[in-house]
């Protein structure tokens, strides 16, 4: 008998233990520290006529309509043009560079906040690379956002000093609260398989972050399987669901992916092996040619 209610405490410990240990998951830290994305508030106010939104190398934008409405239109490579009518507040957020126009009436019932995003890695920012072109969201169903956008706002409304660098952190922090969002409402965006959709699931979330925090272990599919408390073959299966490849594509994915930011902060080759868990720089070297098509240097001198 003592040995049964020992059993049921264990088990009932161990399931608290579980429930606590994904409800505290950091998901985003481990991607948003490595990969810093940077806002920057470049208006504030109406838009009348047409204006046009260049894409630049890196860049996206994330827009705020406050009141009024817009006709939006872009072209995505390979595609035709787009176009869609939006009539109530809502965020619009282009992850990638897309050169994309608002078609405004002339009236002052308008209002734009819009920022700029530069992404540290460019088009190789790992959440980036996973989302569609473009994401529209009502305001009023992203009801988690309410708080950071009324800073927002009462701070783009009022002139005082340090308007610009507050409303570039507060944009930020908006930016954050929808990468929040969306992995907590994977299945409202139909977001496509990718980075999200795996950090969107319990289970595949604890491998997937562990992989970030820690690159250079040497990461084996059983450990990665224990991680997620999976056995290995469902685990296996999935991650290739959910994620698109495999684990052990997306742990090299994920290496060349923080070599390539490493090299480019000035990290010697030989060190960034060691630090990424190949025996030595020619392995590592192979791996990254492998995956971008030339060696580290070249790709430097590139």
């Amino acid at each position: 008998m003592l040995d049964e209610l020992h059993q049921i405490v264990s088990n009932s410990y161990h399931f608290v233990w579980q429930a606590v240990a994904v409800t505290s998951l950091d998901r985003l830290t481990p991607l948003l520290e490595r990969f810093r994305v940077h806002t920057h508030l470049f208006h504030a106010g109406p838009l009348c006529g047409v204006t046009t939104f260049a894409a630049r190398p890196g860049r996206g934008f994330l827009h705020v309509l406050r009141r009024g409405e817009l006709e939006m239109t872009y072209r995505v490579a390979g595609g035709g043009p787009s176009r869609a009518r939006i009539d109530r507040p809502s965020l619009l957020f282009y992850p990638r560079p897309l050169e994309h126009a608002f078609h405004n009436a002339p009236t002052p019932d308008s209002d734009f906040a819009c920022a700029a995003l530069d992404f540290d890695g460019g088009t190789t920012h790992p959440l980036v690379r996973t989302l569609p072109p473009v994401i529209v969201l009502p305001l009023a169903e992203v009801d988690t956002l309410t708080p950071a956008l009324e800073l927002l706002f009462a701070e783009i409304d009022q002139v005082g000093c340090g308007r610009t660098v507050i409303a570039d952190r507060l944009f930020e922090v908006v930016l954050i609260q929808l990468f929040r969002w969306m992995l907590e409402h994977p299945d409202e965006l139909a977001l496509p398989t990718g980075l999200l959709t795996g950090l969107g699931d319990e289970q595949l979330a604890r491998a997937l972050v562990a992989i970030h925090e820690a690159p250079g272990r040497p990461w084996t599919l059983a450990a990665l399987a224990r991680e997620a408390a999976m056995s290995r073959s469902s685990f296996a299966a999935r991650f290739k669901q959910l994620v698109g490849q495999p684990p052990a594509e997306y742990l090299t994915c994920w290496r060349i992916t923080v070599a390539q930011q490493r090299l480019r902060d000035g990290d010697s080759v030989a060190r960034t092996a060691v630090e990424l868990g190949y025996a030595n720089p020619p392995a590592f070297s192979r791996a990254f040619a492998k995956r971008v098509g030339c060696s580290p240097r070249a790709w430097l001198a590139s």
